[in-house]
């Protein structure tokens, strides 16, 4: 599902097969949703967030009948030209927007490997001290709503202060080692009042769909800001996600058991079953003007805390979550050196440069560079693409 452009400057929600946008505020003045209650401009709003909060039952019944719709064995629509050509798009004539309002953003550290690796690098060490807290709950930062961006927008290198190495007084300046995470984020519906908690075996309903997300970080900054409080500037200066939200009904066959958790959680955040997705990911970085390397496949069976006790924990103090809020997944490393996450991971920490096709070497991400993230899962012929998010790197803003 996802918000777009059309040509002639229509707004609609829409969803995409293959290469093919589709029209849903179209096909429901079409009546092909008869017999589904929803408001009359229910896919005409600059938002999902109205037909997100509808829950459940609303997600699966439109589900369900646009599977219909395009069913081979179908023909109302694909013989109808007049309808179909005012409900199809080629997906290269439609510009994609944000597909919620994000009222709320958190970002979330649920990943065992790549908590390790920054642990090693942070300390200098092959032997991770790996903080005791983190494996009772599952750990995250409130970022900024306000500065998360569609595919296709660029970032400008953000200026902030750093405490070069060596030294006691701090400077302020760009940021020198610019980085992306390789991350997904899950879109949630009206979830609680405030005060009150979500059950952990209820928490799944509230989860809308996923989206692909790079979280750009400011590594030099975050050394510096993050100790003792957290990231600050570091984090909140841009975060990029894919436009199109796979549902969490579309995920449903491939569904896999993650990690074992050592110790026990706390009987309000313990599962049972298939809680985690096999997601296969990875990042690409773009020189200007030149050949695209793939730099990291990771993949989202590797979470250690699961998006239900993401979002169980995040309401367990009674805090209050609204349709469209994005809870990010945090870096995404694999087990080996190929998958890990981050380019703070896959240069440990600039010590170990990564060499590009173009012949370049990269420690961060250079000004003109592109991180493309995609996303795809398969089994058994069955293939759900979630997209694309690129965002390419800009020099600093200078206000003239």
């Amino acid at each position: 599902m996802g918000f777009f452009l059309t040509k002639e400057n229509v707004v609609t929600v829409g969803t995409r097969i293959g290469n093919f946008a589709i029209d849903l505020g179209a096909l429901q003045q079409l009546n092909y949703f008869d017999g589904i209650e929803l408001t009359d401009d229910m896919f005409m709003q600059d938002t999902l967030n109205d037909f997100i909060s509808d829950g459940k039952k609303t997600w699966r019944l439109v589900r369900n009948r646009i599977a219909d719709i395009f069913d081979e064995k179908n023909s109302e629509l694909r013989e109808n030209i007049k309808h179909r050509d005012i409900v199809i798009f080629n997906i290269n004539d439609v510009e994609m927007q944000l597909p919620v309002l994000i009222g709320d953003y958190t970002d979330f550290y649920s990943n065992k490997e790549h908590m390790t690796n920054v642990e090693k690098i942070a300390n200098n060490t092959q032997n991770s001290s790996q903080p005791n807290n983190w494996f009772h709950f599952p750990m995250a930062y409130h970022g900024r709503s306000s500065t998360i961006i569609p595919s296709g927008i660029p970032v400008h290198r953000p200026l902030g202060q750093t405490l070069p190495s060596g030294e006691t007084t701090p400077v302020f300046g760009p940021s020198r080692f610019v980085d992306f995470e390789l991350e997904t984020a899950f879109i949630t519906t009206d979830a609680n009042l405030m005060g009150e908690n979500i059950p952990i075996n209820e928490a799944e309903d509230y989860i809308f769909g996923m989206v692909l997300m790079n979280d750009w970080s400011a590594r030099d900054f975050q050394k510096w800001e993050s100790n003792p409080l957290g990231p600050f500037l570091s984090k909140n200066f841009a975060t990029s996600i894919s436009p199109w939200i796979i549902t969490i009904d579309a995920l449903e066959p491939f569904r896999t058991k993650g990690p074992k958790q050592d110790p026990a959680p706390f009987p309000y955040l313990q599962l049972k079953g298939k809680h985690n997705f096999d997601i296969h990911l990875e990042a690409s970085i773009k020189p200007e003007n030149n050949i695209e390397t793939v730099v990291s496949k990771s993949n989202f069976k590797y979470m250690y805390w699961s998006m239900s006790q993401q979002l169980a924990q995040h309401t367990s103090n009674g805090c209050r979550v609204n349709s469209g809020d994005m809870m990010g997944s945090g870096t995404i490393s694999g087990p080996t050196p190929d998958s890990f996450g981050s380019m703070l991971e896959l240069t440990w920490g600039g010590q170990n440069p990564i060499k590009l096709n173009d012949g370049t070497q990269r420690k961060f991400i250079n000004d003109g560079d592109t991180v493309s993230l995609k996303g795809f899962c398969k089994n058994n012929g069955v293939r759900i693409g979630f997209g694309e998010v690129a965002s390419k790197l800009l020099p600093p803003f200078v206000r003239k």
